[in-house]
């Protein structure tokens, strides 16, 4: 593992600021914080948001977020970058520009394209900029479809429109989707399961791929949990695992912060999951 116990590694986010704490910068920061990584931030956009949706998201000019990227690698030793909402096409140029230059290590893309309410908060063509230099991108099925052009919907499609965008240039494509038979609710969630079958998500290369199988969990706190999934990816990567090894730990981590907070009752509607849990101790 990278790093020791007076200086811990660094990630960054590129993402969008959530004025409920859920998502965006504020989840990924909190994942950073979790397992020990010390977690530094680009905002591309504020958002007044809270559990029951968003109601307005400003965005900044690439110049400002290309600004702070550029303080935070000119002082500290980034390892690894993950995206979120980038929400303009100059954003994700600007951002793409620096990734073709490998200025972003171990680049993890989560395809911000809509909020678990349904608000639009990126658009399609902002995220094909960017995924031809990520090592992990992570969309979940709704994103998947936007970007393939075709309904995800059964684990199969998940593997196919995994294949499929490894084939455009990721290294490693994770499809995230809850329900496999497509029935769940929640656009966002990584792995929130109201049926019999046990939660899937889809791992896609170049070569070939794999499933990440989780246990069965009912629960309607769920909001921030792909970006929680990707922050969790990055942190590994900067940590020192492999792709497959940071998969598998982000994978559980998501599973036992959702865990963690199925009992809560914070807001009226997809409330946050339990970023800390155990794992300020556990993880290190």
């Amino acid at each position: 593992m990278a790093g020791d116990r007076t200086t811990p590694v660094v990630a960054m986010t590129i993402a969008g600021s959530d004025s409920g704490g859920g998502a965006g910068i504020q989840a990924d920061l909190k994942v950073f914080a979790a397992l020990g990584v010390y977690g530094t931030s680009a905002i591309t956009a504020v958002t007044a948001q809270n559990t029951t949706g968003v109601t307005s998201v400003h965005q900044l000019p690439a110049a400002q977020v290309l600004a702070q990227i550029e303080a935070v690698r000119a002082d500290l030793p980034v390892r690894a970058v993950k995206t979120g909402m980038l929400g303009t096409a100059r954003i994700a140029g600007a951002v793409a520009a620096l990734a073709r230059a490998g200025e972003l290590p171990n680049l993890v893309v989560d395809p911000v394209l809509v909020s678990t309410s349904g608000h639009r908060l990126g658009v399609v063509g902002a995220v094909e900029r960017l995924l031809p230099y990520a090592l992990v991108a992570t969309p979940n099925r709704a994103e998947a479809s936007a970007l393939v052009g075709w309904p995800v919907r059964t684990v199969d499609e998940m593997a196919r429109a995994a294949a499929e965008l490894a084939a455009g240039g990721p290294r490693f494509v994770v499809v995230t989707g809850g329900d496999p038979d497509g029935t769940s609710t929640d656009p966002a969630a990584v792995d929130v399961v109201a049926t019999a079958d046990p939660p899937v998500d889809v791992v896609g290369t170049a070569d070939g791929g794999w499933r990440l199988a989780g246990e069965r969990l009912d629960t309607g706190n769920t909001h921030g949990t792909g970006c929680s999934f990707a922050a969790a990816v990055a942190a590994r990567l900067a940590l020192g695992d492999d792709v497959p090894a940071a998969l598998a730990f982000a994978k559980e981590y998501v599973a036992r912060a959702l865990a963690g907070a199925r009992h809560w009752r914070l807001g009226s509607g997809h409330g946050p999951i339990d970023h800390f849990g155990n794992y300020l101790k556990e993880a290190r």
